[in-house]
């Protein structure tokens, strides 16, 4: 079959050969025949002889055909010539420059240009080196909109000096058309980087020409112009600050401040971003803008508002209640930039750094997580500048974060607290109970928790100390001499206790020595939580020398006399492992009881104890055999990539359905195991429907119209499976979840790049909102984004507003975006969970219907199994007949509450029956998407405000009418 493919793809590279060598070329070479060209090109068994002959016929047809719709074609056949066979790259380079300077087609001439940039960046060559700065620029002036904006917006990429390139951009931000004013700004935002700009009458006048963009018509421009105002802006302050005058400074942070209430909401978004780029600004501006009302101070002073005029008619009253308005905007992205820029602004001002707090706690309540997430991110930043002074106001608020449902927000609030410093023992008292109720309420944390608590231990020494003593009824044994060895609440306070003696002097810690005794059986729960500072090993032998002196369990001696151990990279005088053991061993016997019987009971529990941690050590075995096999079937999985991108769909096939037999075989006896296989199956699933989709959008097969109707239903099944990734399981790591969400931007590059299918506003609100979510998990983490996920996020941010979608599609080049994706190899693992539900009507079936009356509600009684829910999870039950819709919420009251696995039994009323002797109801279990992460809401009165994702089996319920029974009048 693959030999009969090529041999076809041979035989039409004859035939295009022979008509382009025809004297008398009327009749150019079908797509077709292109299409087939490009298969010999990709194909690594081709011939060097026949790449040659590729070449050479690709480069006559050049010289010999006039016809843009098909020489655009030929020119990307020769892009992917160049790039998969470097060998020809130079000749290539030649032959589309020499194209290049002869055209004079401006839109073939700008596509040649383009070419010799991907070629030059695959190729790691100067395929542009060769071209005046005259050429380029006469470009400029072509009557195509797009040409003109390609070349402004690539200008950079060109060999032309930055005084002719600032004259240009300042010129091409007065054409007629928007996005050549966009592309224009946008150069002189990246002009201002450039040490050589030294003119300030041109700086003056690009920063004028910006300013009076700021009230352009274009959303896209005015966001373009914010970013000049910013930069040049700044450019001429740091000029004047060198002869003492900081009015610069502040003039260009009351223009940005002017553009915060903005209609449009990336304009009001940029604004914010620009203004925590500001370099120095005024502790009175600072303070105006977290007031509404206007200062005394602020009132009458007035700022420069132009460069080119005398005049000083700007009011640095205008930056009233700037923040403030961005804390209380509508839309998230704003309010998430509002929070970012305050962080970036508290170095100015300990007053503006206080007020910001107390702004920021309000926030901690806001309904978007992105904006929580920012929130606690900003603080933390305070935190990391001595800029967060605590007071115990802000307390309940904050701690309120640590019992939030979203596992980044608890993990970002414990950041803050690992580092901040508190004033006083009342505060940390609750910090302390904090973390103790995020412990109790998610037991998932706890590695992370027992590191924080070491942090603070050892930066409140006195207040631990405290604290410890306060708590050391519950850490003490029983009346009957036992320690409880499953207590995470004990073995908190322990963490506290022994991290308090280590960076204080001997007098603060009048800590019981007897009590680090008791941390030696949780010496692994520890030492995991706090690996990256001490190894078990080293925890060991802290513990046994502040613990040897103790005669008795009463004995009240401190380890004040003991000798200390440095946190990381101390030693003490124990030869050996051995050695500390025995010695820790008769305080284990002090401790639990001096009598023989108790001594017997308690290794018998320690018997029992190690019994437990056997069969525990032999189901994580499972699972990690459960994984490795996993992965492996996974791997295979993504080794389909290169099948997927050439189109051999039944090859593909073939593949993974050996993978999902191969599934079948894989032995899991917990639940974790059963969660990754059930995600690796919907994995593979997801990957058959890319393949299927994938082909559709290859140039080597024809598909008539009524296809379209097919990639849409393929598309739609692609959406509604990822979404079953995304929020049909629960465990999911940043790596894994980042896979995830590169593939749904994919699915929504795939939707928006076919043609046929039209714009579809809903799917650009979820690309943008998925970025931002991408965004979000990439900081702070060392991971970097794909090609794919890099050039989409620069292509959206080239963009501009979205009340130009419609205009903006037509013109997007998605469907280039799809050459940069690359299917990952991602190891899935950890303990994944599957949320599912299983739902039944006890009794009911076809022969057995439910009675009711024709406008009466009916009671329907549904059995639910509930598995893996969490309180965060919103579930809805779904009833529909026909085109009736009836949603009821399964929250707290209805399920009673979250376990592993919860049966619940409920009684539901249907309200709208209808006039009819019987009729079927179908009904199912689904769990809401968070709105954020959905391009539109479900419209439906009390229903979900986002988009169901189905979670359980769709069950059928038979009802029939009761006879001579009807409430008469029903609408």
């Amino acid at each position: 079959m693959e030999q009969h493919v090529w041999g076809k793809a041979e035989h039409n590279l004859t035939i295009f050969t022979s008509t382009v060598e025809s004297p008398d070329n009327r009749h150019f070479p079908c797509l077709q025949s292109l299409a087939s060209i490009r298969a010999l090109i990709i194909n690594p068994s081709t011939s060097e002889n026949t790449i040659s002959l590729v070449f050479e016929t690709l480069a006559r047809s050049l010289k010999q055909d006039k016809k843009y719709h098909l020489l655009h074609h030929v020119l990307n056949l020769l892009s992917d010539l160049a790039v998969q066979h470097r060998h020809l790259s130079h000749v290539i380079i030649d032959t589309i420059r020499s194209y290049a300077l002869a055209s004079d087609d401006s839109r073939l001439t700008v596509q040649s240009l383009a070419v010799l940039l991907t070629i030059a960046d695959n190729n790691q060559s100067s395929a542009i080196a060769e071209l005046n700065e005259d050429f380029v620029l006469s470009l400029c002036f072509s009557s195509s909109v797009s040409v003109r904006s390609w070349i402004l917006f690539n200008a950079f990429r060109f060999q032309i000096r930055p005084s002719l390139l600032g004259t240009v951009f300042f010129r091409f931000t007065k054409d007629p058309y928007p996005y050549v004013r966009r592309a224009a700004l946008d150069g002189l935002v990246g002009l201002s980087k450039s040490a050589d700009i030294e003119s300030r009458g041109l700086i003056e006048e690009c920063y004028d020409r910006a300013l009076d963009l700021l009230l352009d018509t274009n959303a896209c421009v005015r966001s373009a112009a914010i970013h000049v105002v910013s930069e040049w802006g700044q450019k001429l302050a740091v000029s004047d600050l060198e002869v003492g005058d900081r009015d610069w400074f502040d003039a260009v942070f009351v223009q940005l401040c002017t553009m915060v209430r903005d209609m449009s909401m990336e304009v009001r978004n940029e604004a914010y971003l620009a203004l925590g780029k500001i370099k120095l600004v005024s502790e009175d501006i600072l303070l105006q803008t977290q007031s509404k009302k206007i200062l005394g101070i602020t009132k009458e002073r007035k700022l420069p508002g132009r460069c080119t005029t005398k005049k000083f008619d700007l009011p640095a009253s205008n930056a009233a209640g700037a923040f403030v308005h961005g804390l209380e905007d509508e839309f998230y992205e704003v309010r998430r930039s509002a929070c970012n820029s305050m962080g970036m602004l508290i170095s100015f001002s300990v007053q503006f750094a206080n007020d910001a707090l107390n702004l920021l706690m309000d926030m901690l309540n806001d309904d978007s997580m992105v904006v929580r997430l920012q929130t606690l991110g900003t603080m933390y930043h305070m935190v990391t500048c001595d800029r967060l002074k605590v007071q115990e106001t802000h307390m309940h608020m904050f701690l309120g974060t640590l019992v939030d449902a979203n596992p980044l927000i608890r993990s970002a609030a414990r950041n803050v607290l690992r580092l901040v410093k508190l004033p006083i023992m009342e505060i940390f008292k609750s910090s302390i109970d904090g973390l103790l109720t995020n412990l109790e309420t998610y037991p998932e944390d706890e590695a992370d928790i027992f590191s924080v608590l070491f942090n603070m231990g050892r930066n409140h020494g006195k207040f631990a100390v405290s604290y410890v003593k306060e708590m050391s009824q519950e850490i003490e044994p029983s009346c009957e001499g036992e320690l409880s060895f499953d207590n995470a609440r004990v073995a908190a306070i322990l963490v506290l206790a022994i991290s308090a003696p280590l960076m204080h002097k001997r007098d603060l810690c009048t800590i019981p020595t007897r009590v680090f005794s008791y941390a030696v059986p949780f010496l692994g729960r520890i030492s995991h939580s706090i690996g990256d500072v001490v190894t078990q090993d080293t925890l060991l032998a802290y513990l046994s020398q502040c613990s040897r002196f103790s005669p008795s369990p009463d004995a009240e001696s401190s380890i004040e006399d003991n000798l200390f151990l440095p946190v990381a990279g101390g030693k003490l005088p124990i030869h050996n492992i051995d050695e500390i053991i025995n010695q820790v061993r008769p305080l284990w016997q002090i401790s639990y009881g001096t009598s023989e019987m108790h001594f017997q009971n308690n290794l018998l529990n320690l018997s029992q104890t190690t019994s437990a941690q056997v069969h525990q050590r032999n189901m994580t075995s499972m699972h990690v055999e459960a994984e490795k096999s996993l992965n492996i079937i996974l791997t295979a999985v993504a080794e389909t990539w290169p099948f997927i991108k050439s189109g051999f769909t039944d090859e593909v096939r073939k593949t993974l359905r050996s993978c999902k037999e191969e599934l079948a075989t894989v032995a899991v006896d917990s639940h974790g195991s059963i969660g990754l296989l059930a995600f690796a199956s919907q994995y593979i699933w997801v990957i058959q429907l890319l393949a299927e989709i994938w082909i559709h959008f290859l140039p080597l097969r024809k598909f008539h119209a009524n296809r379209t109707g097919m990639l849409d239903l393929l598309l739609e099944k692609l959406d509604t499976s990822l979404r079953k990734l995304r929020h049909g399981y629960s465990g999911l790591s940043k790596e894994e979840e980042l896979h995830i969400l590169e593939l749904i931007l994919l699915a929504c590059v795939l939707r928006l790049s076919k043609m046929e299918i039209c714009c579809n506003h809903n799917t650009l609100k979820r690309l943008r909102s998925t970025i931002s979510h991408v965004e979000l998990l990439y900081e702070g983490e060392s991971i970097k984004p794909s090609a794919f996920v890099g050039e989409l996020k620069k292509s959206m941010s080239e963009w501009g507003s979205s009340d130009d979608d419609d205009a903006l599609y037509h013109q997007f080049p998605f469907k280039k975006l799809l050459e940069f994706f690359s299917l990952k190899q991602v190891v899935f693992g950890g303990r994944i969970k599957h949320i599912k539900a299983e739902l039944e009507v006890p009794g009911n079936n076809s022969e057995n219907p439910l009675p009711f009356i024709s406008g009466l509600p009916a009671g329907i009684l549904f059995q639910m199994t509930l598995f893996n829910i969490s309180s965060k999870d919103r579930l809805w039950l779904k009833m529909v007949v026909e085109e009736h819709c009836q949603f009821l919420f399964l929250g707290l009251n209805q399920i009673g509450g979250y376990d592993e696995i919860k049966n619940v039994t409920l009684s539901v009323p249907f309200y709208r029956t209808p006039k009819a002797a019987s009729f079927s109801l179908r009904a199912c279990i689904g769990k809401e998407c968070p709105s954020e992460d959905v391009g539109h809401l479900v419209k439906g009165q009390g229903g979900p405000k986002g988009e169901l994702t189905i979670i359980s089996n769709e069950k059928e319920t038979y009802m029939v009418a009761i006879k001579g029974t009807q409430i008469i009048g029903r609408s």
